[in-house]
């Protein structure tokens, strides 16, 4: 199948988007500080990185907050879109739109060549066996809620085990509750250490022949933790034990290879990896996926229908009852042909070096407690600041162009495990630069002035 040229699809009926406009340097610190900042290029080659090509290309970065040139620490949550995400969208619906797979016309073919072109992508992107493994879904959330009622039903009963880390997010915790109370299976707890990594001795005493499903995030959404998944999915294969791994917070950060981890699913948002929102995939391995059952009927996952007998389509179409987010799927194309354009070795690089960077600025602020210490960690910035509550915390950053989260980010085990029932949280991406660092440090400074 030829891939159609998403880019060039993106230019034919685009906006105009504005030209970013120069940043104004940000205010001083109050203490200079003696960290070196990660090193930036200022010239980029092809398949080479720099943030500031990333930053080029994402117009939301250009505009002001409150009189103050944007600093966008809420990644985690979602992240910014390249105008190439944007055109493509554009272009899609000023010259393709089409429902797919049932038309004879030109426009339903082309969308269809689209949409599976998506599927391919996205299967390259994860290093899976090939397309028939990937299955669109609205986001990381409806994957495993999709897993737990079409495999969860029929693998599950009473006396089974589902073992969930106590940092997982909430969507990787609830879908099981509500399927384990319907299977008479257990949710089983796996608790943290003092670091807020994985407890590796209480996981394999967890571990027996009733575990029949391990739920876990490749990197959590609170603490940044990267688990030790590959090897946490061996010893769960061991026991015969499927493996469902939470990519939504590791995708935009660190290469997947599904195959290599030993992912038995492995569940990921477009919003979070600069495609659209509302667009996600669910990877299962081969076997996995073939003895799948529909979790939704309707059409699109049929081969006929009558009120006799409804014979159902092959995996992964099974699983993708009615119309798809076919410009999802284009701008997750578009999405995953920009991050791709860049060296990814250099992006974790660099993303290291900037939240090493952050981390010691920070521990300068007075007051200021950062949460989780995993040595394996992605960028993300949980805290606490003496004297303020989380929510005024983020609401004094808004005020100077500063977005950060504050709350129970959907983990709020993992946030006990520390005795907190919130936080803020500045989340770090490729775009962001160590002056944005400063300037989030030296409004907390100034924060800290104010009590």
């Amino acid at each position: 199948m030829t891939i159609p040229d998403v880019q060039g699809l993106g230019r034919v009926l685009a906006p105009s988007v504005p030209a970013p406009q120069s940043v104004p340097a940000p205010p001083s610190v109050a203490a200079p500080l003696s960290v070196p900042a990660p090193p930036a290029a200022t010239a980029t080659p092809p398949g080479a990185f720099s943030p500031e090509a990333a930053r080029q290309d994402v117009p939301v970065l250009h505009r002001t907050v409150n009189g103050h040139p944007l600093v966008w620490l809420d990644n985690a949550a979602t992240t910014q879109k390249p105008r190439q995400v944007i055109e493509a969208l554009a272009g899609y619906y000023g010259t393709a739109n089409s429902n797919i797979h049932r038309g004879a016309h030109t426009m339903a073919r082309e969308a269809t060549d689209l949409y599976e072109a998506g599927r391919a992508a996205v299967a390259s992107f994860l290093g899976a066996e090939g397309p028939e493994t990937i299955a669109f879904v609205r986001g990381t959330t409806e994957a495993i809620n999709l897993v737990a009622q079409s495999w969860g039903r029929a693998n599950l009963g009473p006396g089974d085990d589902i073992l969930v880390p106590v940092l997982e997010h909430h969507s990787d915790i609830v879908p099981w509750q509500l399927i384990a109370k319907e299977t008479r299976a257990r949710v089983v707890p796996v608790p943290l250490d003092g670091t807020g990594q994985i407890d590796r001795a209480a996981y394999a005493d967890l571990l027996s022949y009733r575990t029949r499903l391990v739920a876990i995030s490749h990197a959590s959404n609170v603490l940044g933790t990267v688990p030790p998944v590959k090897e946490m999915a061996a010893l769960a294969h061991r026991y015969d034990a499927k493996v469902l791994v939470d990519g939504a917070q590791a995708v935009a950060h660190l290469p997947v290879d599904v195959q290599d981890l030993g992912a038995d699913f492995y569940a990921f948002s477009g919003h979070k990896l600069f495609a659209p929102t509302g667009i996600g995939a669910l990877y299962a391995r081969p076997e996995v996926m073939a003895a799948m059952k529909p979790w939704q009927g309707g059409g699109n996952m049929i081969e006929s229908v009558s009120f006799d007998r409804t014979t159902f389509a092959p995996p992964p179409h099974l699983l993708e009852a009615g119309t798809g987010h076919i410009s999802g799927v284009v701008g997750l194309l578009a999405a995953l042909d920009w991050l791709t354009s860049f060296d990814r070795d250099a992006v974790v690089s660099y993303e290291n070096a900037l939240m090493a960077y952050a981390e010691q600025a920070m521990a300068g602020v007075p007051g200021l407690s950062l949460i989780g210490a995993a040595a394996e960690r992605i960028a993300v910035l949980t805290f606490t600041l003496a004297g303020h509550e989380p929510a005024a915390v983020a609401d004094w950053l808004d005020r100077d162009g500063i977005a950060v989260r504050s709350g129970h980010h959907c983990a709020q085990p993992a946030l006990a495990h520390y005795g907190l029932e919130s936080a803020a949280r500045a989340s770090l991406s490729l775009y962001n630069t160590s002056e944005e660092v400063d300037r989030l440090v030296a409004s907390l400074r100034a924060l800290q002035r104010t009590s």
